[in-house]
């Protein structure tokens, strides 16, 4: 491939400001490419001021060579084509198996109401936190895109930044932007687990629009666009321990979200709804069992709430004690199975409890108990 059209295409993948670019970009882009240095470009017709220069009339000549006959491939609508391909339909499925409980008339109304009004929810692992924003989302047929928040996350995964496509150096666009345009709901997910790099986020959280430096350009918020995070923390550390990459966020980012909200596990009537549906799904039924699983929880969260263990069955654990069981067939192997997890005496009580309970034992006097060790087993 010609030199000089091989410097015009790579510009043209990169041509974010209507053909507008900066002397040192162009020579940066030049030398990324093993080229010399780019003379022939810098024609003084072209020049928009010292060190600017209009070249939308040389990639527009590009771009027809490009598309002629005696081309083989565009690879810039490729490349385009991918990304379109990508966020064509941002809409979560329904989950036939899924229960509203808790906050999700709530945030139905908010997400419904179309404001921007970025909502903190925090609790305890595995009580369906996420679950629930896509599935309100699904149910008002909202597209919403979910990332998930770690300490490495930083401004190039959320806003956007370079990467190699198809052995290009493109500008991709991040999650953040592309929900503000498509007037989505950001879902950030474990938020808790980032760093002060999603101070990123400041100008966003708070409605405005956003100038990325990266491109130029001014990006504004569609209608519809809000901000969900979900945590097991509020955003101030775990104090016992239990969630050990659970960071500390700066309080001026924590104001930035209208409110919090504390979601709890389900009742045990709902609960009993949820576990009944997923043995529908898992088409294993058992109506005895679905209740065991359920006091059996209840106890032991009971128990965790008054410091007596130092775990607890989310209702996460019963869906993969459900599954366990489904394709096991029995009862005390899924149990065993799911809270192999824990530490051996934690493992033992809890299997030892739900024996009693399977057995028909009446073990509510247990929901008075302080600890595992005086309970009667």
């Amino acid at each position: 491939m010609n030199n000089r059209f091989a410097l015009i295409e790579y510009l043209s993948n990169n041509n974010f400001n209507n053909g507008i670019f900066r002397k040192r970009d162009i020579v940066d882009a030049a030398e990324s490419l093993g080229l010399k240095y780019p003379g022939w470009i810098f024609q003084r017709d072209r020049m928009v001021k010292r060190g600017t220069y209009d070249l939308s009339a040389c990639l527009q000549t590009a771009t027809t060579v490009a598309s002629s006959p005696i081309a083989t491939i565009d690879t810039k609508t490729v490349r385009q084509a991918k990304l379109e391909v990508e966020v064509e339909n941002l809409v979560p499925h329904t989950d036939p198996t899924y229960v509203p409980f808790g906050f999700y008339s709530d945030l139905t109304k908010i997400i419904r109401s179309m404001m921007f009004y970025p909502t903190f929810i925090s609790g305890l692992s595995g009580n369906g936190k996420t679950t629930m924003v896509e599935q309100v989302c699904a149910k008002l047929k909202r597209e919403c895109i979910r990332v998930n928040i770690s300490v490495e996350t930083d401004e190039d995964d959320l806003i956007g930044g370079n990467t190699l496509v198809d052995g290009n150096v493109v500008y991709r666009e991040g999650p953040v932007l592309t929900a503000m345009k498509r007037g989505a709901i950001l879902i950030l997910d474990e938020i808790d687990r980032g760093s002060n790099k999603l101070m990123c986020l400041q100008a966003i959280l708070e409605g405005k629009p956003y100038f990325n430096k990266k491109t130029g350009e001014t990006v504004l918020p569609k209608s519809g666009f809000n901000v969900i995070a979900t945590a097991n923390t509020k955003g101030q550390g775990s104090d016992d321990g239990r969630f050990i990459s659970a960071q500390i966020l700066d309080d001026a980012f924590l104001e930035r979200f209208a409110i919090t909200v504390e979601q709890e596990y389900p009742s045990p009537s709902i609960e009993k709804k949820i576990v009944i549906k997923k043995m529908e799904r898992a088409d294993k039924v058992d109506d005895e069992f679905a209740d065991n699983l359920v006091m059996w929880a209840e106890i032991i969260r009971k128990t965790f709430a008054d410091g007596g263990v130092d775990e607890l069955i989310s209702t996460r654990r019963l869906e993969h004690i459900v599954n366990a069981y489904a394709m096991f067939g029995k009862r005390a192997k899924a149990i065993e199975l799911c809270v192999a997890r824990f530490d051996a005496d934690t493992k033992s009580a809890f299997i030892d409890l739900y024996n009693k309970i399977d057995a028909g034992e009446d073990v509510t006097s247990q929901q008075d108990a302080t600890s595992f060790e005086e309970m009667p087993f």
